[in-house]
């Protein structure tokens, strides 16, 4: 393959949630991309930008294939296992994707020269919280193998950065939420398990109801209180890595979240108001492991990153998400009616 000899930034995952958002913006920032997926979760539909070659982080031939064709100045890894539930079932399966498989991608990286990485992170690194909000000091004592994966990666980068000269940055997530503004990307897991969607499903009938795990908690209204962020702030708070490393920034992680909880009541309560549906209600009991709050402290990434959210309105950010679902149902998935 001859080598194209202009710069790329790589986007491992590109074809998901969050990597396609991202392969957007870079896009649209005028970045050259290239996707690498495998579409066990992706969807081909969603690498509209760049190139994409589907290929698997566990093979690494492959990988050297893609790396020897293109100048690659930098690599954005979303190529993860994110069920917790899932990871407590079955570890293997975690540990060979979300570390191994990355160990892989950093190995490939060190052949080809190239020592720019931006991790997707999550907030499950930090376990259960002793304060709030969670700052990027707080204790790490994740509580499962999934948030444990992320973690183990995240301490192989400082190693990394040490031995090999590698920067990067671990940008941890609290939930990411809503779609492109422009409905060209957004949500679409099978199975989906994250509030904002499921709620969406149930003002399009598309399921009965909405279940609320745990009426009890130490809340306002009794049900849990998550830091929701939108998908496109996330895309910028990497850009935004992306140019710290790439004017000399220190390799560094930061938490990103809106630093305001919305309980699971007040997302629907959002939806309702913005859907105009009614949306049924089932009230369930706790399910094990689900903190009461959970909401980021992102003052360092707005400090050193120069970074802010730009849609901090969480009837805006279901607004852009029920856009999506309807073109979801309408254009990909079959009609629940």
């Amino acid at each position: 393959m001859a080598i194209n000899n202009a710069s790329h930034i790589l986007i491992a995952g590109g074809a998901g949630y969050i990597g396609s958002q991202m392969n957007k913006a870079l896009n649209n920032k005028g970045y050259r991309t290239i996707v690498v997926d495998n579409l066990s979760a992706g969807h081909r539909e969603f690498a509209r930008w760049g190139e994409f070659h589907r290929c698997d982080l566990g093979d690494v031939e492959g990988l050297r294939s893609v790396f020897a064709g293109y100048s690659i100045s930098a690599v954005m890894h979303f190529c993860a296992f994110t069920y917790v539930g899932e990871s407590v079932e079955d570890p293997q399966k975690y540990y060979i994707n979300n570390v191994k498989n990355t160990i892989n991608l950093l190995q490939v990286m060190r052949e080809h020269g190239v020592k720019r990485f931006i991790f997707s992170s999550t907030a499950a690194i930090f376990g259960n919280p002793v304060e709030i909000p969670i700052a990027e000091n707080h204790p790490k004592e994740p509580i499962n193998p999934y948030g444990r994966s992320k973690l183990m990666i995240e301490q192989i980068l400082e190693d990394y950065a040490g031995a090999y000269d590698l920067r990067y940055v671990a940008l941890r997530y609290f939930n990411a939420a809503g779609a492109d503004p422009d409905c060209d990307v957004g949500e679409w897991h099978d199975p989906e398990t994250h509030l904002i969607p499921l709620v969406l499903d149930a003002a399009l009938g598309a399921r009965e109801n909405i279940a609320i795990f745990g009426t009890d908690y130490d809340t306002p209204d009794g049900t849990c209180v998550r830091d929701y962020i939108h998908v496109a702030d996330l895309a910028g708070a990497h850009v935004a890595a992306l140019e710290h490393l790439g004017g000399g920034g220190q390799s560094d992680a930061f938490n990103l979240g809106n630093g305001k909880g919305f309980s699971v009541r007040e997302i629907i309560d959002a939806a309702r108001k913005v859907t105009g549906k009614d949306i049924p209600v089932v009230e369930k009991g706790r399910r094990a492991g689900d903190p009461a709050v959970l909401i980021a402290d992102s003052a360092r990434a707005m400090s050193v990153l120069n970074w802010k959210p730009a849609h901090a309105d969480i009837e805006e950010i279901i607004a852009t998400a029920w856009r999506w679902h309807q073109k979801l149902y309408r254009e990909y998935k079959k009609s629940p009616f």
